[in-house]
C-alpha cells in the first residue's frame, strides 16, 4: 500500500541535482511545511509546528525543478509517502520517511510563474512524456510561440453579444 500525500510549503535549499551511473537524474530537497492556524482568543493567526519533508525527484522532474525552483520557493508537490531503513556512520539501525515526488511546482498564491514547455515533452505517459512514449505530443507543440497558427483565445471574436441568454 502507498499512500499519497501533497504537501504546500518552501524549499529549504536549491534542489540538490545528481546523477546515477546508467544517468538518471535525481533531486533532493527539504520542504518546510508549517501550519498557520487563527486563534480566536487572540484574534490573531499563530504559526503551529513547522515539519521538514524530505523529497526525491526523479529524471526529468528533477531537472526541470532544479532549474526552476530556488531556495525559499513556495512549492505544492504531490508524492508518495515512503519509509527508509539505513545504518549510519556508527552502525545504529535508522528510520527515515521521504516523499517520493511525482508533481512538483511553484504555488501562484504569492508569487507569479512564467511557464516554460521543455522541447519533445507532451505531459502525458510515456517514457518522455508522449503518448507513444518516443514521440512529442503534436497536441502540446502544435501551438508553439512563433507558429502561424491562430490562438483563439487571444483575440476577441465578432460573432457575440452581450444579452443575456434566456
Amino acid at each position: 500500500m502507498t499512500a499519497t500525500t501533497t504537501l504546500v510549503g518552501n524549499t529549504t535549499s536549491d534542489i540538490e541535482l545528481r546523477y546515477t551511473q546508467n544517468g538518471k537524474a535525481v533531486g533532493n530537497v527539504t520542504i518546510a511545511v508549517a501550519d498557520r492556524k487563527f486563534d480566536r482568543t487572540k484574534n490573531e493567526w499563530v504559526d503551529g509546528d513547522t515539519w521538514f519533508a524530505r523529497c526525491t525527484l526523479w529524471g526529468e522532474l528533477a531537472e526541470h525543478a532544479a532549474g526552476s525552483l530556488p531556495k525559499g520557493t513556495r512549492v505544492i508537490a504531490e508524492g508518495r509517502i515512503g519509509q527508509r531503513d539505513y545504518e549510519d556512520r556508527d552502525g545504529n539501525r535508522r528510520t527515515s520517511v521521504e516523499v517520493t515526488v511525482d508533481e512538483i511546482g511553484a504555488s501562484l498564491r504569492y508569487a507569479t510563474a512564467q511557464v516554460t514547455r521543455s522541447q519533445g515533452q507532451g505531459g502525458r505517459g510515456g517514457t518522455n512524456g508522449s503518448p507513444a512514449g518516443n514521440q512529442p505530443d503534436p497536441e502540446w507543440n502544435a501551438a508553439q510561440p512563433g507558429t502561424q497558427q491562430q490562438d483563439v483565445w487571444s483575440s476577441p471574436s465578432n460573432d457575440y453579444n452581450d444579452e443575456t441568454p434566456l
